[in-house]
């Protein structure tokens, strides 16, 4: 029996009407490629409020890929404090923004198969750039969208690139958009990775609830 992905996604959205996670707020707001693919660099292993406010103070020098170029090393460090792993990412962040310009003429590129042949960049961050910065269909897996698909029942996978082709398979076209918006902020808010909220939970009776040992 194929899963219920339109209930599911109709009262996801009724649910979380006014939630969104950070880099989907960031979208909305700059509406450009570039700033969401930085966000979501940042935004790896680092709180949501950690990444907008660092965002905030990194937007204030640079929106381009030029302009983060000329931005010296420990600059650029200062500015993305306290982000997770802030040394390494402003070394990243600084290669991808010479690679947009070297190889791409400082226009990111559009399709995943051409992010990911940049350095840092996997699979998530390439759907998460095509999805939020290009409104183009892709679908973007995280841990809690690899978590919570499985935790419904409405795959069954290993990893989180497995979880993207199956999804790829039996998530309607219509979905793809918003699916990692909803599943992310339904999985920072109810379904969390260890005792989740069963009891609030709108779609409770759709999960399969598999690999739920304690719940509330």
């Amino acid at each position: 029996m194929a899963f219920p992905f339109a209930p599911l996604m109709r009262r996801l959205q009724e649910f979380y009407r006014s939630d969104s996670p950070a880099l989907t707020r960031i979208a909305s707001r700059q509406q450009s490629p570039f700033i969401v693919l930085v966000g979501c660099l940042l935004s790896l292993r680092t709180r949501d409020e950690t990444t907008e406010k660092a965002m905030g103070k990194l937007m204030e020098r640079a929106r381009t890929p030029e302009e983060l170029l000329a931005i010296p090393t420990d600059e650029l460090e200062r500015i993305i404090y306290p982000v997770g792993f802030y040394r390494n990412k402003a070394r990243l962040i600084k290669e991808i923004s010479r690679t947009i310009i070297e190889k791409y003429g400082g226009s990111i590129p559009d399709t995943i198969e051409e992010l990911v042949t940049m350095r840092g960049i996997g699979r998530k961050t390439a759907n998460i750039v095509v999805t939020e910065g290009f409104g183009k269909a892709g679908i973007a897996v995280d841990t809690h969208v690899h978590r919570i698909s499985n935790r419904l029942g409405a795959v069954a996978t290993k990893t989180p690139d497995q979880t993207e082709v199956a999804l790829r398979s039996v998530l309607p076209r219509e979905y793809w958009l918003s699916y990692n918006r909803l599943l992310v902020t339904h999985g920072q808010k109810t379904c969390t990775p260890l005792s989740p909220f069963c009891s609030a939970c709108p779609v409770f009776d759709l999960c399969a609830r598999k690999g739920v040992v304690r719940s509330r």
